[in-house]
């Protein structure tokens, strides 16, 4: 018995040890760039590599906004992605709603075609699309990045994993009491899966806010670019300036770490809760 809570005991502290090596890995990028941005251009080439900063400097920071329109790039990408995640939401959980809760001619070719839809990848979509919002005078514009990013077939299926784990009972429980469809949604369904759609707008957000290649393509004036694109051009200006580049990054990715914080009860608890059912 001893022997076997030895041999249990070593197990945790091995498969511990594992599990820390990796979060080493995976969090050391990141406290680089951070201790890169606050670095002198000596301390980020210096041989042997310098961890803490010999001086730290808050230049870099401000060289970010004296190289490109930073401040600009950030409302863009603020307002896009806001709208973004929000018009998917909604779409999403209107969509996830209407097939797993309701019936309706073609319902089931309606599914087919939007988890078809995840197979397709943006080439051979951008086209069409670009032509699309040519023609409907959206180039260089809010709405021809936002509009065609809106309906993504990914959230609508993870939103519908888990309504489908709402008992029915509940659902004939409130259409007793006299609710709608529209009222068993806004009632029974979205109370019970806040964790859900917390995870959904994360992921969402998070796709919008570095997406790159259509807004690249949407737009041409700079007024109308965001950070991903703005980030490509500081590259341009401050090639040799590796310090001032991990700035940017840093200020880059606050919005993200902002909305994780807020959000994080709730993703480990969508988590955690995946594949059981209420």
């Amino acid at each position: 018995m001893k022997k076997a809570k030895i041999g249990n005991q070593n197990r945790h502290n091995l498969a511990f040890s594992f599990l820390l090596i990796c979060a080493v890995i995976m969090l050391f990028p990141f406290v680089w760039m951070i201790l890169s941005a606050f670095k002198t251009s000596v301390d980020v080439y210096a041989y042997p590599p310098r961890w803490i900063p010999s001086r730290w400097s808050w230049d870099n920071f401000s060289r970010v906004f004296e190289m490109i329109p930073f401040l600009r790039y950030y409302l863009n990408s603020t307002l896009t992605s806001v709208i973004q995640t929000a018009l998917q939401i909604v779409i999403s959980i209107l969509g996830a709603y209407s097939l797993v809760h309701l019936r309706w001619p073609g319902q089931r070719f309606m599914a087919t075609v939007m988890r078809s839809s995840m197979f397709v990848p943006m080439v051979v979509t951008m086209i069409p699309m670009y032509l699309l919002i040519a023609s409907l005078g959206l180039l260089d514009s809010y709405a021809g990045i936002i509009l065609p990013q809106i309906n993504t077939a990914f959230t609508t299926f993870l939103l519908m994993s888990y309504f489908s784990s709402i008992p029915k009972d509940m659902i004939d429980a409130a259409q007793l009491d006299g609710c709608g469809p529209f009222g068993v949604m806004m009632r029974v369904v979205i109370p019970n899966t806040k964790g859900a759609i917390a995870t959904a707008t994360l992921f969402s957000f998070l796709g919008n806010w570095k997406s790159y290649t259509w807004p690249l393509i949407a737009t041409t004036k700079e007024e109308y670019r965001t950070l991903p694109i703005g980030l490509r051009y500081l590259m341009q200006e401050s090639s040799s300036e590796y310090q001032v580049m991990m700035a940017a990054s840093v200020m880059t990715i606050l919005p993200v770490l902002i909305l994780f914080i807020f959000f994080e009860k709730q993703l480990v608890r969508s988590i955690t809760l995946t594949g059981m059912k209420t």
